[in-house]
């Protein structure tokens, strides 16, 4: 993409490798996915070309709602390539281990968002600490969309729940609270319209409910 003028290398995973810079003149973001040495790779390829699609149809579709999310702004299948607009902040990872925030103020803006990204038909999938930004001025971003589904089964949102609740969990047991403050967030959003074809998402109250239950299973299968 001679649009690109790259800046920094923020991050090389096992997926992708993801740097900011500039495209068309705009601070942006570009992702560029990491063949999988270990796949056959016919089946890495359709593999690759099915999550990079999903991920650019869910921004395309979000890109008209108001929600913290990156915009699309190119994506060249063949080789992997992908460029979203930049959204400020760091890790919230990062943002709690410093301890140095509000952490019931930002976890309830956490839940909030969560709500209103459900009250418009769409799952994130992978509702990590490493996927969620915090920017005093931009406030709290959702990134990352490569497992996204837009639906509105209420298992699917419980799900996203029950993802951060582990994360939560594992990564940060200092903030015993964390979950609560993010459910109180949650339950206090004001849904966005939902233009889909199926049935209306569920109430808040009914995802953390469904949370509840999924949590229920997890507890007695482990």
């Amino acid at each position: 993409m001679l649009a690109w003028e790259e800046e920094q290398l923020i991050h090389v995973g096992a997926e992708a490798a993801v740097s900011s810079g500039r495209f068309l003149g705009l601070p942006a973001v570009r992702k560029i996915r990491r063949p999988r040495a270990y796949r056959n790779p016919a089946l890495d390829r359709r593999l690759t070309t099915h999550r990079m699609s999903s991920e650019a149809k869910m921004l395309a579709r979000l890109s008209s709602s108001s929600l913290p999310v990156p915009r699309l702004l190119a994506c060249e299948m063949s080789s992997g390539i992908m460029v979203q607009s930049l959204r400020l902040g760091l890790q919230l990872v990062d943002v709690l281990r410093d301890g140095k925030s509000d952490v019931e103020s930002l976890m309830k803006k956490v839940g909030f968002n969560i709500r209103q990204l459900h009250s418009v038909g769409a799952v994130h999938g992978d509702l990590t600490t490493n996927n969620i930004l915090w920017d005093e001025q931009q406030g709290v971003s959702l990134i990352d969309f490569g497992l996204s589904q837009w639906t509105t089964e209420v298992e699917r949102m419980g799900l996203d729940l029950q993802v951060l609740s582990e994360c939560l969990s594992a990564s940060h047991p200092e903030y015993g609270d964390a979950l609560a403050w993010v459910f109180q967030g949650y339950e206090s959003a004001n849904d966005l319209p939902y233009n889909g074809s199926d049935l209306p998402p569920a109430s808040a109250a009914d995802v953390i409910a469904r949370y509840n239950v999924i949590r229920g299973r997890v507890r007695y299968h482990s």
